[in-house]
């Protein structure tokens, strides 16, 4: 018998799924308070613009990703957007989830008017960059960053 499979935004029900999701996406992550993660939740929640992804497998939160739609004064107005945090479950990869959760998310960017939808991956594995060339992602351009991360 077939998974059911459902794509949707995520609401605040979904959160203790996400963080055990974010739990695999980066290795001795800082801590996050609990009281701290429900108080972010329902900012990014409340944000517009800013819409977590989500793929469930019978129920269970499977695969993830955060579209932001910034507003924009060049390219005659149109939005561009960026997909950050892309993770599927470890138990769930390489069946087509993360996929779907991408494609929701660049789907709501188009739908929003979006001009360009962007990705940074600090990603080195050459299946993890096939894999966001497969969902239309192009090298086009040059990511640069600066990062400021507390030491744990």
């Amino acid at each position: 018998m077939a998974n059911r499979v459902d794509v949707r935004a995520l609401g605040k029900p979904d959160l203790q799924g996400l963080l055990a999701l974010y739990g695999q996406l980066i290795e001795n992550d800082l801590p996050l308070a609990p009281e701290l993660a429900e108080m972010r939740f329902d900012e990014i929640l409340a944000r517009d613009g800013l819409t977590v992804f989500g793929a469930f497998v019978d129920g269970t939160l499977a695969s993830t990703c955060t579209l932001i739609v910034v507003p924009n004064l060049t390219r005659g107005g149109m939005p561009y957007a960026f997909i950050e945090n892309v993770v599927t479950d470890a138990g769930h990869r390489r069946g087509g989830l993360g996929r779907r959760t991408m494609q929701a998310a660049i789907d709501a960017a188009f739908d929003a008017g979006c001009y360009t939808v962007r990705l940074m991956t600090g990603a080195k594995r050459p299946g993890t960059l096939d894999f966001y060339r497969s969902c239309g992602f192009d090298t086009t351009k040059h990511g640069l960053e600066i990062r400021r991360i507390p030491a744990r």
